[in-house]
């Protein structure tokens, strides 16, 4: 049997015509940038999760950087953050100039350890930078008390986490900015790249439409800052715009391959996914940790399975970021979960059938490679 990772194939063909008539839509308007689907995109996705405002742009890096840019992030600053991330969230913070301070993971949900931040409050730092790993949020309230607490900007990276609630709150509800991403993976994935910021602040909602557009404002040639040209196209805000509506069964969908999977490995050696209590996970990817994952990983490919390590080293670790003066042993959490972490196919394409199989090859690993 054949599992992968992600059917993209498979969720196109349950929409293709809708998409194709979205598209042919934008094609016979021949307006192809920051046209309507933009607009009313911007607008559905800010209601869902629970922003005033949101400014489409080119993807959710950009997202992440202009999102910092609008709030003034730049040489001599600090941004905490975590190190057990896609390597998006750091580069950002180097681009501008500034500095990633890196706090330790909570071993059960893989965020950032909300308990370790203030110790890593400097007078140099503005801005906190968590992630939402995998479809859960981070402590929002938490951060946020401490973000006030001591002055700071709460940015969150919630590239990996549209849908997702705490408490009932959505992803966007608290903070100054949240970032998404619509690569195509994602749980609402567009055709190519994009992302969204989203903020209740007009203030800082204007510097992103500002930053975008070249910094232009008051006219396409009138810079007022130097800028991007980052914009989220046309035709993908009218893919996503078909798409969006079925974002809460397909997330549901993830829920339910995720709790199949709980009941299915039950009492083998994987350590499986941890939902801190309040949160609504939307399981963006299944992520398990085995002692013995990388011959895992090989032997279920060999039985045609697709599974993904995120992510195989820390960013502290990486050739990038040596100047930054970590070493091993800094985040010993991060460090052992890059160790072992395994991502399971969860995708909301996989049959009841699929997702068995797998259970069954990570049980047949191991009774044949005891430990």
């Amino acid at each position: 049997m054949h599992v992968p990772l992600v059917d993209l194939q498979a969720q196109y063909r349950a929409l293709c015509e809708e998409i194709d008539t979205a598209v042919a839509r934008v094609l016979e308007s021949g307006r192809f940038i920051l046209g309507e689907n933009v607009q009313y995109l911007e607008e559905e996705i800010a209601t869902l999760c629970g922003a005033r405002f949101g400014i489409g742009v080119a993807s959710g890096t950009d997202a992440l950087e202009l999102s910092l840019a609008a709030v003034g992030i730049g040489p001599g600053d600090e941004v905490i953050t975590t190190p057990f991330t896609f390597g998006a969230t750091t580069e950002v913070i180097v681009r501008l100039g500034a500095k990633p301070v890196y706090v330790d993971i909570d071993p059960d949900t893989y965020n950032i350890d909300v308990n370790a931040i203030e110790r890593a409050i400097t007078p140099r730092t503005r801005a906190l930078l968590p992630v939402d790993l995998f479809g859960q949020m981070t402590d929002r309230q938490a951060l946020w008390r401490i973000a006030q607490e001591h002055g700071l900007y709460l940015i969150n990276d919630s590239a990996q986490a549209i849908g997702a609630q705490q408490n009932g709150m959505p992803v966007a509800a608290v903070g100054h900015a949240t970032a998404l991403s619509f690569y195509p993976t994602k749980n609402l994935g567009a055709f190519g790249d994009g992302g969204i910021v989203l903020c209740s602040d007009e203030e800082i909602a204007r510097r992103v439409r500002q930053l975008r557009v070249h910094g232009a404002e008051g006219g396409a040639y009138f810079y007022q800052v130097p800028g991007y040209c980052s914009r989220l196209d046309e035709i993908q805000a009218a893919i996503l715009r078909v798409k969006l509506p079925h974002l809460e069964v397909w997330n549901e969908r993830r829920r339910q391959n995720a709790r199949r999977y709980m009941e299915l490995l039950q009492g083998t050696e994987a350590v499986l996914p941890v939902t801190a209590p309040g949160n609504l996970h939307t399981y963006h990817q299944f992520t398990i940790r085995h002692r013995q994952r990388d011959a895992l990983q090989a032997y279920l490919k060999e039985h045609g399975i697709a599974t993904a390590v995120y992510y195989p080293l820390p960013l502290h670790l990486q050739e990038a970021y040596r100047h930054l003066g970590y070493k091993r042993g800094d985040f010993p959490h991060a460090e052992r979960a890059a160790e072992e972490v395994l991502s399971l196919p969860v995708h909301p394409e996989l049959s009841v059938e699929q997702i068995d199989y797998v259970a069954a090859m990570v049980r047949q690993f191991e009774e044949e490679n005891p430990s």
